[in-house]
């Protein structure tokens, strides 16, 4: 079934924000991205970062507020609609978890909490064109640092 819907988490936790890392297997190719997946038919954007957290990082994590939406009008990837909350942790720690129905296409290899206001820190993966402009997005609506 297409998805078009990526819910996504800007998990924060003492300034620093938590990344994941993938392989895909087909290609070989390393990538970072904020936890998150695909929206299920009959599920909320908000139930569904929350299984993705869950799924992905082994955390329980509080959704704090929306912080926002974009929209892919050309269609070049996956998804057409990105909508990346602002989460907090509750419980748990961050570890490795699995990709679920896409594991055969590409896993998690790392997850990470990286300073979110420190771009020194940051893994040269990072510069990518999906992460850095998201990261920087997410600078921009908390607007503190």
């Amino acid at each position: 079934m297409p998805r078009e819907t990526r819910c996504q988490g800007a998990v924060i936790k003492d300034d620093c924000i938590l990344i994941v890392k993938h392989v895909n297997h087909h290609t070989g190719n390393i990538y970072w991205w904020l936890p998150g997946g695909g929206l299920q038919p009959e599920e909320t954007d908000e139930e569904c970062v929350l299984r993705e957290i869950r799924e992905e990082t082994h955390l329980e994590v509080k959704i704090e507020r929306l912080l926002f939406e974009t929209i892919d009008p050309d269609k070049r990837y996956t998804y057409q609609r990105y909508v990346t909350y602002l989460c907090t942790p509750v419980s748990g720690e961050a570890a490795i978890g699995d990709e679920g129905e896409s594991a055969s296409i590409h896993s998690i290899t790392g997850v990470g909490w990286y300073p979110l206001w420190d771009e020194s820190q940051w893994e040269p993966g990072f510069y990518e064109e999906h992460l850095c402009p998201l990261l920087r997005s997410i600078q921009a609506a908390l607007g503190v640092g």
